[in-house]
C-alpha cells in the first residue's frame, strides 16, 4: 500500500529536493499573502491625498478588500478540482503582479478600485490555495507545519508596514517612488513563488486518497463542519480585531501617544509570530482540538484580565496574541486530518464562511461601542461612558476569545462521541 506521507518523485529528483520546492511555493505564498494585505497603511494617506477621496469614497474602497475576498473563496476549491493546485496558485500570484501594474497606471479613482479589487481576488485565491496545498503536502507533524507556514504570514505582516513606509520614500530616475512604485516592486514578488511552482511536482489529493472526495453538500450536512465553523469565526474575529481596536483602546481609555499605542500593538504581533514558530509541536502532541480549546480560553482570559487590571495590566493585551496566534493554522490542520478526502470542499467551506462572519463582527464590535457609550452617557458622564463603550468593545473581543474556547469543547466532546479525535 501506498504511504500517503510521501511525495512523489518528480521527474526523477528525490522527495527531498521536491519537497524543499514545495515548501518554497508554500512559504513564500504566505509571505507575499502578508506583505499584499500591510502595506496598504502607509499607502493609504496617499492615496487619498492624491485622489480627493472623502471618507466614504475610501471607506468603500477598502471594502473591496472582503469583497473580492469572499468572492474569492466561493470558487477557488473548484478552481482547483478543475485546473489543480499548481496552475490555481500560480493564477493568484500572477494577477496580484498584474494588479500592482494596474495599480501604478490608475489614473482615477474607478481605476485604482478595480485595480484593489482584483488584487484581493488574488489574496483570497492565494489563502484558499496555500491552505489546499499545505494540506496535501504537510501529511505528517501537519499542526507544526501548518503553524510554521503561518510564521511566515506573520512576519511579512511585521515588517510589511516599515518597508511599504521606506520604499515611497526612494528615489529612483529623478522621481519618488511614492505609494505606486512601492506597489508595483512589492507585488512583483508574487512572480518568485511561480518558478518553484512550475518545476515542482504537486502531490494529488485523489491518488493519495483512495476514499471517494467529499463533495462541498457533504460538508455542509455535517454538523462537526459547522462546529468548526463556529470554532475558527469566533478565534478569527478576536485575533483581527486587535489589530483594527487596540491601538484606539489605548489611546481613548488611557490617554496613551499614537507611538506608544503602536508599540503594544507590535509586541501583540511579535507575540503572535513566535507563538506560531513554537506552539505548533505542542499542537500535535496534545491534539488539534484540545490545543485549541486551551489557547483560545488563555487568550481570552488575558484579555479579560487586562480591560479589568486597567492601564497597568496593558501588557497583557499583548500576551494574548500567544493564545489567539495557532488557532486559525491548527484548525487548518484539523481540517485537513479530518477531511482527508475533501480537502478542497472543507477549507472552502470554513473560511468562506468564516469570512462573513468576520465582517459581521466588526461591525458588531463598532455598534457595542456606541451603544454601551450612549447606555452610560447618563449616568456616566461623557469621559466616564466613553471607556466604559471602549471596555464593552473590547470585552466582545475577548468574549469571542472564550467562545471559540466554548465552541471548541463541544467540538471536543462530538468527536470524542464518535472516536474521531483529532
Amino acid at each position: 500500500m501506498e504511504r500517503q506521507d510521501e511525495l512523489p518523485l518528480s521527474n526523477g529528483r528525490p522527495n527531498s529536493l521536491n519537497y524543499a520546492l514545495l515548501l518554497a511555493v508554500v512559504f513564500g505564498g504566505f509571505l507575499i499573502f502578508g506583505f499584499s494585505e500591510n502595506i496598504k497603511g502607509p499607502a493609504i494617506p496617499r492615496m487619498q491625498a492624491e485622489f480627493g477621496l472623502d471618507e466614504f469614497q475610501l471607506g468603500l474602497l477598502l471594502s473591496l478588500n472582503s469583497l473580492g475576498y469572499l468572492i474569492a473563496c466561493s470558487f477557488t476549491g473548484y478552481l482547483t478540482r478543475k485546473i489543480g493546485i499548481r496552475w490555481t496558485g500560480i493564477a493568484a500570484f500572477g494577477s496580484m503582479f498584474l494588479s500592482g501594474i494596474l495599480m501604478y497606471l490608475s489614473a482615477n479613482y474607478t481605476l485604482l478600485s478595480g485595480s484593489y479589487f482584483l488584487m484581493y481576488i488574488g489574496n483570497g485565491m492565494l489563502e484558499i490555495g496555500l491552505a489546499i496545498m499545505a494540506a496535501r503536502i504537510f501529511t505528517r507533524n501537519t499542526g507544526t507545519m501548518m503553524n510554521l507556514s503561518h510564521f511566515f504570514y506573520g512576519l511579512s505582516s511585521t515588517v510589511a508596514p516599515i518597508i511599504a513606509s521606506s520604499m515611497m520614500g526612494w528615489h529612483l530616475f529623478g522621481g519618488e517612488f511614492g505609494w505606486r512604485g512601492m506597489y508595483v516592486a512589492m507585488l512583483a514578488l508574487s512572480l518568485l513563488p511561480i518558478i518553484p511552482s512550475l518545476v515542482a511536482k504537486f502531490p494529488d489529493e485523489h491518488e493519495a486518497h483512495a476514499e471517494e472526495r467529499v463533495p462541498l453538500s457533504g460538508i455542509a450536512k455535517d454538523p462537526i463542519a459547522w462546529l468548526i465553523v463556529l470554532v475558527l469565526s469566533c478565534g478569527v474575529v478576536s485575533e483581527m480585531a486587535v489589530g483594527s481596536w487596540l491601538v484606539n483602546y489605548l489611546e481613548k481609555a488611557y490617554g496613551w501617544t499614537t507611538e506608544s499605542a503602536s508599540g503594544m500593538l507590535s509586541l501583540f504581533f511579535l507575540f503572535f509570530m513566535l507563538a506560531r514558530l513554537f506552539l505548533g509541536p505542542i499542537t500535535d502532541r496534545i491534539g488539534y482540538t484540545l490545543s485549541i480549546m486551551i489557547f483560545s480560553a488563555f487568550s481570552g482570559l488575558c484579555s479579560f484580565a487586562a480591560i479589568l487590571a486597567g492601564e497597568s495590566g496593558a501588557i497583557l493585551f499583548a500576551i494574548a496574541g500567544i493564545g489567539i496566534a495557532p488557532i486559525y493554522p491548527t484548525v487548518m490542520a484539523l481540517l485537513a486530518k479530518r477531511y482527508r478526502s475533501g480537502t478542497d470542499s472543507a477549507i472552502t467551506f470554513t473560511v468562506t464562511l468564516m469570512g462573513i462572519a468576520s465582517v459581521v463582527g466588526n461591525l458588531l464590535i463598532g455598534a457595542i461601542i456606541d451603544w454601551a457609550r450612549a447606555l452610560f452617557e447618563g449616568s456616566e458622564g461623557t469621559e466616564q461612558s466613553r471607556i466604559l463603550g471602549l471596555q464593552a468593545g473590547y470585552g466582545f473581543i475577548a468574549a469571542m476569545a472564550l467562545l471559540c474556547s466554548v465552541f471548541c469543547i463541544l467540538l471536543y466532546k462530538k468527536l470524542r462521541s464518535k472516536g474521531e479525535l483529532v
